[in-house]
């Protein structure tokens, strides 16, 4: 009866049988996201420009259920071709994951026009177009998980005084307010699909520097400092968040921000 408990349970975050989609998923975290939904069983698109750079993420991993699929999350008709094609492939799309972005401009005085609007698109916009095309594809099938990547700066500001030596590594305006917007993006489809068997929900990732942002040591101890936890957290931590909103773990969530932060956002 026990072993029976168990594989009840491990049946619950199983992606077995499941088509997953994670555009940007060859990047610092969207590699990570990539491989916990591969390693849960999904048969993982990563939707990105680059076919080099997907081949350079997963070199070592060599797993038969990761694939790579052209998509430039900047164009509609490039969005919705990459779908078909997937949905070509096996006739039905289960789990979509918003995790790629594209930005400009870093000085909060001094951003122009073109760079904010570019912002806004990249981090916002974006999501909103691969929402809208993937719909009528879960709508069909009566079930879906959508998982949209926030940030901690979408329900924050940043802490300007950690900043001070290391301006570059400052996010910028237009991002945290892109993000804040996911999470408002979330909330509202969330209810408008939720009658349609397909639930959204968000994820927050707190202080995640990349390798080069780690190479300032003197920041990367600021941040230290003002986490609960003391550390930065490392990509494989967000493994977790992602398998659960995608698996049947979750089937009664949606419209949740889930924030993987460190405790930053409690303080």
């Amino acid at each position: 009866m026990e072993y029976s408990m168990i594989n009840s349970l491990n049946s619950l975050f199983s992606l077995q049988g499941k088509v997953a989609l994670v555009t940007g998923g060859y990047g610092h975290l969207g590699s990570a996201i990539t491989m916990g939904l591969a390693e849960a069983g999904a048969e993982v698109y990563v939707l990105g420009r680059s076919q080099q750079k997907f081949k350079d993420a997963f070199q070592k991993e060599k797993l038969p259920n990761l694939y790579f699929q052209h998509c430039d999350i900047a164009d509609s008709a490039s969005i919705a071709r990459a779908f078909q094609e997937v949905h070509t492939q096996h006739q039905r799309l289960d789990i979509l994951v918003n995790n790629a972005f594209y930005s400009a401009g870093q000085n909060p005085e001094q951003l122009t026009d073109e760079q904010w609007a570019f912002g806004i698109d990249g981090n916002l916009n974006s999501v909103y177009r691969c929402i809208r095309e993937v719909i009528p594809f879960m709508k069909a099938q009566q079930s879906g998980r959508i998982i949209n990547v926030a940030s901690m700066y979408g329900v924050v500001s940043p802490d300007f005084n950690i900043y001070e030596e290391s301006p570059a590594s400052l996010n910028p305006p237009h991002y945290g307010a892109a993000k804040a917007g996911v999470v408002q993006l979330t909330k509202y489809f969330a209810c408008y699909l939720a009658q349609q068997g397909i639930t959204v929900n968000c994820i927050s990732p707190g202080p995640f520097p990349n390798p080069n942002v780690q190479q300032d040591e003197v920041f990367i101890e600021q941040l230290n400092r003002k986490n609960p936890m003391g550390r930065i957290g490392q990509p494989e931590e967000l493994k977790g968040a992602f398998v659960f909103f995608a698996s049947d773990a979750s089937s009664y969530i949606t419209g949740q921000n889930l924030m993987v932060d460190g405790g930053w956002t409690a303080w």
